[in-house]
Parts: structure tokens; sequence; C-alpha cells
């Protein structure tokens, strides 16, 4: 009960924190679950497509360097946040709810916990309690952040169409970025670069809370 407990909760603490971010006009109740179970039900194609692209590792890399690349950008950054994206935009993107830039960081967090839930469930039953502990204050969050970061710029996307193109690629390739890097530091197992860490967190921590202020002021719904 302790480790269902732990895995569960910082994911629902940051879930209505997220929900009650967003000031303006709040997202039904019954979409941001169906978010939730497409981010669980990612799971399944990001595991296959995963153990496909590891297999494929030791043919391009062949240094614990270049093992620890492939495995933090393509195949947790690339597969993870490939799948997070299109369920996102299956779920939202033609949906009249989503109707204001913050939507898209509703939508992307509750899709990119719902995926984190099930991973952080598997690690602490795997692992123990101190894994939970540990990816409470740290994976849980990131996965967040990416969201964050994600929907941030599908916000964008949706409501600056002349610049769709531009924006719907950063909303890939800015998270796959931030997520791969945030596995390197971690895989690489370099001593220094483990340093950078704790301020590598503090910088998304930093980035996401600006990029939520700067849609949350934009609101159409804010002085209605």
């Amino acid at each position: 009960m302790n480790l269902l407990l732990i895995s569960v909760a910082p994911v629902f603490i940051i879930l209505v924190y997220i929900y009650y971010r967003d000031k303006y006009e709040k997202e039904p109740i019954a979409l941001l679950m169906k978010g939730l179970l497409a981010g669980i039900l990612c799971v399944f194609p990001v595991i296959l497509t995963e153990q496909i692209v590891s297999s494929l590792l030791p043919v391009l890399f062949s240094e614990n360097i270049g093992m620890a690349f492939g495995n933090a950008f393509l195949v947790a950054g690339l597969c993870e946040e490939t799948f997070k994206l299109i369920a996102v935009y299956i779920l939202i993107w033609k949906n009249p709810n989503f109707n204001e830039r913050f939507d898209g960081i509703v939508y992307a967090v509750f899709v990119s916990l719902g995926f984190a839930l099930i991973e952080n469930i598997m690690y602490v039953f795997s692992n123990g309690f101190h894994v939970g502990i540990s990816r409470a204050l740290t994976a849980v969050p990131a996965h967040a952040m990416f969201g964050i970061i994600m929907g941030y710029y599908l916000g964008l996307a949706k409501f600056i169409p002349a610049q769709r193109i531009k924006y719907f690629t950063l909303a890939f390739f800015t998270p796959f970025l931030f997520h791969g890097f945030y596995d390197f530091i971690l895989m690489v197992k370099i001593q220094w670069l483990l340093f950078l860490f704790f301020p590598y967190l503090i910088f998304l921590l930093l980035r996401t809370q600006k990029r939520m202020k700067e849609h949350e002021q934009n609101s159409i719904f804010k002085y209605q």
C-alpha cells in the first residue's frame, strides 16, 4: 500500500496543481481524464518502440558515452515524447475545449503524467520505497515539466496559424531535447556532469513557471 501511495501521490498532486493554475476557464474533468488515460495507453507503444530502438543501439554506438546518448535521446526522449505528442494531438487539437493557449499546457501535462503514473508504479514496485521518494522529487516533476514545454508550444501553434509549423516543431523538439539531456546526465555516469543535475532541474522549473505565467497573462478569458 505504501509503495502504491508513493507511486501515485506525486502524480496527482501535480495534476491538481496544474488544474488550479488554469485560472480563467477550467477544462472538463471528463476530457482531462481521457488525457490521463491516453498517457497511460501510451506506455504500450512506447515500450514496444523502445525495445526496437534499444536493439539498434549496439549497431550505432560502441562506447559508453554513445550508448548513454542513444538510451537518453533515442530510446527515452524520442520514443516517449513522440507518443505523448501524438496522444495530445489526437485528444485535443480539433476539440472545441482547446480554446486558449494555456489549455495546451493542461492537456499535455495530463497526458505526460498518465504515462509517468504507469512508469512510476513499475519503477517503485521493482526498486522500493526509496526510489519512490527519489522519483517523486525528480522524475515525476520532470515529466510534468516536459509536458508544460510541449503544451506551451502547442498553444502557440494552435492560436498563431501563420507560425504553426514552427511552433508545432518546437512542441516536439524542445521537450525531446530537455528529456534527452535529463536522462543523459543520469545515464552517462560522469561525475562532474552529475553536479549539473539539480541545477538543471531548477532551470527547468524556472523556465516552465515562466511559460505558464506567460500563457496565463495572455488568456482570452482573463477579463471576462
